[in-house]
């Protein structure tokens, strides 16, 4: 009877909470200044680079929070017969751990998805190089952005505003290289600031010292692209052989068990 009664206030406060007799949107809104002290300061880079522009970073992160509130009461409840420090301790652990679960596997998704970053930089750094001939570095960069790949847009955007805000050091540039750590970024974003502080003199030998490194870049890009297929094709071939000989075993077994019967 008690779990009972427990199943059905949550089946009420969910209705509630659904058909709006409880307002969860103006909980989240009177306790925003709290609430956003829990989000992690590179969520909106996560949501962006695996939903792109379509999808609202903060309504996520309330979706977060609701359902980390929801199973930490739904734990309370669960254990109101045993009721003290260390149960409510552990609802909240339960809730807190559910909260911070898509934070985890949304910058898992990110991790894996680097070497697909990685190698979209070098193609991306080479139509930097051929506005670099005509125009100064900050307007190159500036021009790339409308057909730069969708998850460098938002670095590039700071990148562009640090240097538009007055900041002529190479700390923007190393921040842009931070926020995407794969191969090699940090060099080929000192190349670019040396190439912004360069005189015209000697733009084109610092051009061709930028060229030969984008070059690298994009033939370590293939080799590391070819590497993978290899290992897809070895790893498909060890798997079929690996079938074919358990398959010729299983018959021989078969074989040896039938004319051992007769």
């Amino acid at each position: 009877m008690y779990l009972e009664i427990i199943i059905i206030g949550i089946i009420v406060i969910f209705l509630m909470v659904y058909t709006g007799r409880i307002n969860s949107n103006k909980f989240f809104s009177d306790n925003e200044v709290y609430l956003r002290k829990l989000k992690e300061e590179d969520w909106d880079f996560y949501v962006k680079a695996k939903y792109g522009d379509n999808v609202n970073s903060d309504i996520l992160f309330n979706r977060r929070i609701r359902n980390g509130v929801m199973i930490a009461a739904l734990v309370l409840c669960l254990m109101l017969g045993n009721l003290s420090y260390i149960t409510f301790l552990f609802a909240i652990i339960v809730g807190f751990f559910t909260f911070k679960l898509d934070y985890i596997n949304i910058k898992s998704y990110y991790k894996k998805h680097l070497h697909q970053i990685d190698a979209m930089l070098p193609h991306y750094l080479k139509s930097i190089e051929i506005l670099i001939q005509h125009y100064t570095v900050p307007v190159a960069i500036g021009k790339s952005m409308n057909d730069a790949p969708a998850i460098f847009k938002d670095g590039l955007q700071e990148l562009i505003n640090e240097i538009n805000a007055g900041n002529d050091t190479i700390e923007p540039y190393m921040n842009f290289a931070k926020t995407y750590p794969v191969r090699d970024s940090m060099r080929m974003m000192r190349l670019l600031y040396r190439l912004s502080l360069g005189r015209q003199e000697r733009k084109q030998e610092q051009l061709l010292a930028f060229s030969r490194s984008i070059s690298n870049l994009q033939q370590k890009a293939r080799e590391t692209k070819y590497k993978e297929r290899l290992e897809k094709m070895e790893s498909k071939t060890m798997a079929m052989l690996i079938t074919t000989g358990l398959g010729v075993m299983i018959l021989l077994i078969l074989a040896v068990l039938l004319i051992m019967n007769v």
